[in-house]
């Protein structure tokens, strides 16, 4: 089912053979970032075969009007999408007036790398260019992680087989397009273009919004990487195009190397009028200092960084490399810097879904965010949330909710829903419930209370008041359902009391209210800011929700022992994911909708999301049912899914099936599962890979202010390493099938329970 092409290196991602079916997906894997921007593993030369050209920028969107069949009442006006932003990396070569295209010419070698371990991408190739005649390359890409804004190449070169003129030319190129647009419209037009020897710098804006965005090149040429070499190139520009071309009488077997800096500053970051000052400004420094100090700096920040997230897992290269793809990606993707970015389910890897965030970043990010960057940067991606509370009312408000309700979006940009597929904008409301979680989920782990006085009450109240209007009362059942949701499991749309939503929704009502009475205690000032803000009417509210809280409707099967997952999940034909014929899975790419809807067949983790954020309101044995139910008719369709289950499975002691699920999460775009990798890469399921082995096989949970750990390995691993920053301590665990380690490298005295011992450091 999935797609082995990449040689298995514990801090490498390699392939070693060219073969253009698998380029575009290689584009996904490859991809480089820093937080701030990205880029595809696009080639620096031309490329006519298959590829997703792709350089994304953080914050800067375009709403491209939605596009549906059919208007709903409440849709949103526009779906956000991440904008495919100016193409920095292009050098074209002619050779011997032969464009070097690798779609075109015989490719006689090839190997890609990706140096997660430095943050650089690098590529070798030999191509014939005619009989006789080879050109042959080594280069080296990568986007700096201390200057946010750079981009730098080394792009090494030789010709083999005689002396022939090489034309070469770089550029900088904002005449892109979105694969994804809705209306085949580009969604850039041109400011400014200016060009001299060695330099251009050109300048766009955003058709909707204004967003505005320079970008600036400069670039050297050496003969044997010491001798530089004069250029005198021809300038020219067009419409969102500057280039330098020149032409070199290149000797046969000598080595050229040609180093390209790109500055991108965005108005995200800087006032519009000096985005062309800066960026030339930016780019020139860039040159100044050379390819290898921007080369050193790049190492030593990545080390500090992997010295902090790193997992070690030893006695399994396969599961080592996938832990530290993810991390890579996590790292490269949000840096915590800026509180007005999130975590885009793509990253910067790709167009699909649009929007920054997803319900993923509460539900899956944070706790590896908490744990490897620490707590101004989880922080952040709470404060993210309260910045858009406002927007979330308004959000609810369109949909008929009042006094103060608030819809978190299921995808946005600014605040505003801006997803267009009416069971997933109205009805998957169970996001309202991961944000709410969030908030829990932070605050126990870092013990911040000043927190909930500060931003986290008012986001929680908002969220009950909506779930108070959104559950009704059924004169039948005598009690508070809630009809016409869509749960995680996204093969059931309009169902009526899913189960997870039901929970979640009792929980956030009460957690509100906990959270009410703990701020009225330790901050009254807080609390009365909050109650004029609000106009929170305490004494009905609170009567309301607890009446509300105290009566909710939860569908269950006594004689199974489980929960359903909704009202009539067992009136489907119940069969098994492993009774699928290979042929048909993934079923969202052979099935109609209509038969995914109608089959038993869950895309992800649904009542088992309720277990995992929950796992301390129920017993083992209630777990243990409703896994051993619900897992088998799991088809993971989500990138999302396995995680949950493996930490499930390692806690049951079902350690076949939860090595099984790692290696899927783990690997899930390595080894293409769901046949989507060409698309981009599941950057938010990336963070479950982490929590598949600290909270699955490390067995790490928050309780009662303490870490506890119930280690349980695969039996083939020899150990298990890896930090955590708790509290206002760094702490580093070392598992092993003898024994376990667990030191104390700084901070604050912390207790750790392991095994059910309570330890001291």
């Amino acid at each position: 089912m999935h797609n082995k092409y990449l040689v298995t290196d514990e801090w490498k991602i390699i392939e070693d053979r060219w073969d253009p079916s698998l380029h575009q997906g290689s584009e996904s894997l490859f991809s480089i970032g820093n937080g701030f921007m990205g880029q595809r593993a696009n080639f620096e030369e031309s490329y006519s075969g298959q590829s997703l050209q792709g350089s994304y920028l953080g914050g800067v969107y375009y709403p491209d009007k939605t596009r549906v069949g059919w208007w709903k009442n409440g849709y949103p006006e526009y779906f956000a999408k991440v904008l495919n932003s100016v193409n920095w990396i292009g050098i074209r070569f002619r050779v011997d007036g032969v464009e070097l295209d690798l779609a075109q010419l015989k490719v006689l070698d090839f190997n890609r790398e990706l140096n997660m371990k430095e943050g650089l991408l690098l590529r070798r190739f030999k191509v014939e260019i005619r009989d006789g005649l080879t050109f042959e390359a080594e280069v080296c890409r990568f986007i700096s992680m201390k200057r946010k804004e750079i981009g730098a190449i080394s792009y090494q070169f030789k010709i083999e087989g005689g002396d022939v003129p090489v034309e070469i030319i770089p550029y900088l190129d904002f005449d892109v397009e979105n694969h994804d647009s809705n209306y085949d419209e580009k969604f850039w037009e041109g400011l400014e273009e200016n060009v001299a020897t060695q330099k251009a710098v050109i300048k766009a804006r955003t058709k909707k919004l204004d967003f505005q965005v320079a970008a600036a090149m400069r670039y050297e040429l050496y003969h044997n990487e010491s001798e530089p070499l004069p250029l005198y190139p021809e300038e020219s520009t067009r419409d969102k195009y500057a280039e330098n071309a020149f032409t070199l009488q290149a000797k046969a077997s000598e080595k050229y190397s040609l180093f390209k800096y790109a500055a991108i500053c965005s108005s995200f970051h800087y006032p519009k009028d000096s985005l062309v000052a800066r960026a030339d400004e930016i780019a020139s420094q860039a040159r100044r200092d050379g390819f290898k100090t921007l080369l050193e700096e790049q190492k030593a920040d990545w080390l500090q960084r992997w010295e902090q997230s790193d997992i070690s897992i030893e006695g399994d290269a396969e599961a080592q490399q996938g832990i530290r793809f993810n991390i890579f990606h996590l790292t490269q993707t949000y840096t915590g810097e800026d509180a007005r970015l999130n975590i885009g389910p793509k990253g910067f890897t790709g167009e699909k879904y649009g929007g920054s965030t997803y319900w993923d970043t509460e539900a899956y990010c944070l706790p590896f965010y908490m744990a490897s960057a620490g707590k101004e940067v989880a922080r952040n991606l709470l404060v993210y949330r309260y910045n858009h509370l406002e927007k979330a009312i308004e959000n609810a408000a369109k949909l008929g909710f009042t006094n103060g309700a608030a819809l978190y979006p299921m995808v946005t940009m600014n605040g505003e829903e801006c997803h267009n597929e009416w069971e997933i904008t109205f009805e998957e409301i169970h996001r309202n419930g991961a944000i709410a979680f969030g908030i829990y989920n932070y605050v126990r782990y870092f013990d911040d209370e000043a927190y909930l006085a500060e931003y986290g009450l008012e986001v929680l109240m908002a969220i009950a008041r909506f779930w108070a209007q959104r559950f009704n009362w059924s004169e039948s059942k005598k009690q508070y359902v809630m009809l016409g949701v869509t749960g995680p499991n996204e093969y059931e749309n309009n169902v009526n009391n899913n189960w997870y939503t039901n929970y979640l929704a009792k929980w956030c009502i009460e957690y509100a209210a906990e959270v009410y009475a703990r701020v009225a205690e330790i901050d009254p000032a807080a609390m009365q800011r909050i109650v004029a803000k609000t106009g929170f009417n305490a004494e009905g509210e609170l009567k309301q929700w607890q009446e509300i809280s105290s009566n909710v409707y939860f569908p269950i099967n006594e004689e199974l022992g489980i929960v359903l997952q909704q009202e009539g999940y067992l009136d489907k034909e119940q069969r098994m994911a492993d009774e699928l014929e290979l042929s048909e899975r993934p079923i969202n790419q052979h099935w109609s909708w209509d038969r995914i809807l109608r089959s038993c067949f869950i895309k992800q983790a649904d009542v088992l999301q309720g277990f995992y954020f929950f796992e301390d309101h129920f017993s083992k044995d209630e777990l243990e049912r409703n896994f051993d139910f619900y897992e088998p008719r799991t088809v993971h369709e989500s990138s999302l899914s396995p995680c949950v289950h493996v930490v499930q499975a390692a806690y049951l002691g079902k350690m076949d099936k939860a090595y099984e699920m790692y290696l899927r999460t783990s690997r899930l775009d390595l080894d293409d599962y769901n046949r989507e990798v060409h698309e981009g890469l599941h950057i938010t399921s990336m963070a479950g890979t982490w929590m598949s082995v600290v909270e699955g096989f490390g067995g790490m949970r928050v309780r009662n202010g303490q870490l506890h750990f119930n280690p349980r390995l695969p039996e083939h691993w020899k150990s298990l390493a890896f930090k955590i920053n708790f509290r206002n301590a760094v702490l580093k665990i070392r598992l092993n099938t003898k024994d376990h380690a667990i030191e104390k490298l700084s901070g604050d005295s912390v207790e750790v329970v392991v095994h059910g011992e309570t330890i001291s450091l």
